[in-house]
Order: structure tokens, then C-alpha cells, then sequence
């Protein structure tokens, strides 16, 4: 509960915010809320927010899990002030996440322009799109070659889906996926005319 509304009694659209960060922080962690923000405010500082994150809910891709605790930490300040607008700051996060679901725990993605289900596993983790030019990276998962190149050159040495060290930058094309892409996108256009 939203610590002013319990000094002051009253109630306002910053007390949703607060209550909007317990319910990401436990959804990402699975922990009760008591003394959650520290404890993730800790494994974020230590860079141990993978060993936090619930593995029940499925696999959550790092980038988005750290950004939801970034997140979740802003809306759960002590003093309602430094709390972030709801419509303007955490919104601004939380809809480009709405747009497409993490990958790793759909089998398949409806598509929103067509009626026909894209395996996950042609999805690009990164871009969340279907992938032209498959790479596999030394953590085991496959990326569209422009976003995990990109992810590399700006200085990341963990896995965008795991945080834990990529043991090599080497990226391996992954021509079976591609050809399974092509083939299915064909079929997609085949079907659509």
C-alpha cells in the first residue's frame, strides 16, 4: 500500500502508480511484496537480477525484465514526487511490450495483420519480427544478424536472453531456420492471394 496514502489518507492516481509497481515487481519475481524493492534494487546493482526473476511465468527476455524492474523501482519510491506519470513515463514502457508478447513463452505469435500463426522460434528476440538473416549467437539463441551485431557493438558481453557471459562474440548463420522462414513466407503469400 502506497506508504503516504497511510501517513496522509489520501488517495491518488500516484497510489495507483505505487500499487502498479508491487504487482511488476511480484509478477517478475514471484516474491512477496514485503521488502521486494530492496531486494531487487539489489540484484539489479549486483547484476544478478536473472537469479531473481520467476521462471514459472516462463522465460523472460533480460532486456525487458530489467526494464520493467527499472520500471517498477521509479513507480515504488517512498515519497508520491518522484514518482513517474502514469501516462507519460509508464506507459511510454510498458505499451511497446503490449505490442508483441516475449517470444520464448509462445509457441506461436498471432499476427496482428494476418489471420495465420508465426512460430515463435522465427522471431527475432531482440526485434520481436520475423527474422531475414538468422545468427546464432555462442549463448544458444538465435537473433536477426542486424540486432544482435548491434546489441555486440554497443559493448553488451551478456546474452540479451539469458544475462549470463556470452563466452564469444561469434555468430554462426543458421541457414535450416532461414530456409524454414523462407518457406513459411512463401506459404503466407501463397495463401494471401
Amino acid at each position: 500500500m502506497d506508504p503516504e496514502f497511510l501517513t496522509t489518507g489520501d488517495l491518488t492516481p500516484l497510489s495507483d502508480v505505487y500499487s502498479l509497481g508491487v504487482i511488476i515487481l511480484r509478477l517478475l519475481t514471484g516474491t512477496p511484496a514485503l521488502a521486494i524493492a530492496r531486494r531487487v534494487s539489489e540484484a539489479l546493482e549486483s547484476d544478478s537480477l536473472h537469479l531473481l526473476i520467476d521462471k514459472s511465468a516462463g522465460d523472460w527476455p533480460y532486456r525487458q525484465a530489467k526494464q520493467l524492474a527499472l520500471l517498477a523501482l521509479s513507480c515504488v519510491e517512498m515519497t508520491r514526487d518522484k514518482r513517474p506519470d502514469l501516462l507519460t513515463k509508464v506507459w511510454t514502457v510498458i505499451e511497446p511490450l503490449t505490442r508483441k508478447p516475449p517470444t520464448a513463452s509462445w509457441r506461436f505469435v498471432q499476427s496482428a495483420s494476418r489471420e495465420s500463426c508465426t512460430p515463435s522460434h522465427f522471431i527475432c528476440p531482440i526485434l520481436k519480427e520475423i527474422m531475414n538473416d538468422p545468427q546464432m549467437a555462442s549463448d544458444g539463441f538465435t537473433y536477426e544478424a542486424e540486432a544482435i551485431k548491434r546489441w555486440l557493438d554497443d559493448g553488451n558481453l551478456r546474452s540479451p536472453m539469458t544475462n549470463l557471459a556470452l563466452p564469444n562474440h561469434d555468430l554462426i548463420p543458421n541457414r535450416a531456420l532461414r530456409s524454414s522462414i523462407q518457406e513459411h513466407l512463401q506459404q503466407q503469400q501463397q495463401s494471401n492471394s
